[in-house]
């Protein structure tokens, strides 16, 4: 959505993008719970890595601290990407810079949300676990979006639009 709003994905292919990120993230979660299901007292009940504010944050985080981590790790995370990839960036380390940033905004949210930044990422886990998952689920949604669509604003506006 981020690079969409920033001019550097086409609108054409968006939908066709998320359907396929959340597909994957379906098969994905459907082979962790696979792999997870066969220990002994595994629970799918427990969250299963699913995101969740409140009682199913892992610190016990508000909904709005969890909304306002989801959107502010996300645009950050947005921007990072499109100045690693922006023309004037030097060749071969977008790689690097987006790697370390994704680790660093782990670090940062994983005790506040465990860390969505990608609703496709959210919903996988969320099909395994279910009611609280799925109730919760909009904001794994709507605060990535947000934050990636105004990344995409904040850059094309800051630094123009040069891809690599």
């Amino acid at each position: 959505m981020g690079l969409c709003v920033g001019g550097r994905f086409p609108a054409s292919e968006l939908i066709p993008y998320i359907v396929a990120q959340v597909l994957g993230a379906a098969a994905g979660a459907g082979i962790l719970y696979v792999i997870a299901s066969g220990h002994a007292g595994f629970d799918v009940g427990a969250g299963f890595a699913s995101n969740g504010y409140g009682e199913h944050s892992p610190g016990g985080y508000s909904l709005s601290a969890c909304l306002t981590s989801e959107l502010i790790m996300t645009f950050g995370f947005v921007y990072v990407i499109m100045g690693s990839t922006h023309g004037n960036a030097p060749k071969g380390f977008a790689p690097i810079s987006i790697g370390l940033c994704l680790t660093l905004i782990h670090l940062v949210s994983i005790p506040v949300t465990n860390t969505s930044v990608n609703p496709a990422r959210s919903t996988g886990p969320a099909l395994f676990v279910g009611g609280w998952a799925l109730s919760q689920l909009w904001l794994f949604w709507v605060a990535p979006i947000a934050g990636a669509a105004l990344a995409g604003i904040v850059y094309k506006w800051v630094a123009g639009d040069q891809p690599q």
